[in-house]
């Protein structure tokens, strides 16, 4: 089965051209609220019509109280958390989590339904994974699941081939049944591909290069946002930097006629 564009319409692009990135699409860090804006910051460039998401040498892990020493650059196309102090804030990822900082509320993607995809190079370094996924805005606390439409970790990536990532996790939303394969693929994942979720009532199908490889029977049913990230685990040697991550463009479809999400 091919992915069928037929029936939908194009609501959210960027292509990266130019030099700057365009904050009406994206807010370029991740999770502020569970620690800062200035230690979550994005590392980024745009290049010749691309996105480079970058790991620096000298870039700090973003929240090491609670993830160690992960680093990571992030785009996302939404922020929402409670007052300081508040456990209230989008993707709990571990216990004990209080906002740090206060964010403005900002939803600049946050669709219900549709097609979402990007066209991305990913990385070999074992100490890396790279991802495109969705969280749900958890405006309401049960709003809260994620739809991952890929993740590729570096270790799982040779010449010809690669394991890819793909489906569902509920975090606090008890209606989502944890869903997630590895899929083999026989292909050069540093090479450019499109992956892409269709995202349905009831359903959600995920795609590479057009072509189904695997489908679930349950979606969330509430706006979502996307997160674009690369992920460090470890420091490696430091003529080994930056690790870079290209994108060459995100797009979402929206099906003719919805008016949901925004």
């Amino acid at each position: 089965m091919r992915l069928d564009r037929s029936g939908y319409e194009v609501d959210f692009l960027d292509t990266f051209e130019g030099d700057e990135l365009d904050r009406s699409r994206w807010v370029p860090s991740y999770l502020p609220q569970w620690g800062s804006r200035a230690l979550s910051a994005a590392r980024y460039a745009q290049q010749d019509g691309k996105l480079r998401l970058q790991i620096e040498s000298d870039q700090l892990p973003w929240s090491p109280e609670h993830n160690g020493r992960l680093r990571v650059s992030n785009l996302q196309t939404g922020v929402f958390a409670g007052p300081v102090g508040s456990e209230i804030g989008q993707h709990r990822f571990a216990a004990g989590l209080r906002v740090r900082e206060a964010q403005d509320e900002q939803r600049l993607y946050t669709p219900l339904y549709g097609i979402i995809e990007a066209r991305v190079a990913a990385i070999a370094d074992p100490n890396c994974m790279v991802a495109l996924w969705m969280i749900g805005f958890e405006d309401q606390p049960d709003r809260s699941a994620e739809i991952c439409i890929f993740e590729i970790f570096g270790k799982d990536v040779a010449a010809d081939k690669a394991v890819v990532g793909m489906g569902l996790h509920p975090f606090g939303d008890t209606r989502i049944q944890d869903d997630f394969v590895k899929i083999p693929m026989m292909l050069d994942a540093r090479e450019f591909h499109t992956y892409s979720v269709e995202w349905l009532p009831g359903e959600v199908r995920f795609f590479i290069d057009d072509e189904l490889v695997a489908s679930m029977e349950q979606s969330p049913a509430y706006p979502m946002q996307l997160m674009l990230n690369v992920y460090e685990f470890e420091a490696t040697a430091a003529e080994s930097y930056p690790k870079v991550f290209e994108v060459d463009w995100v797009r979402g479809w929206r099906p003719f006629s919805d008016t949901t999400g925004s």
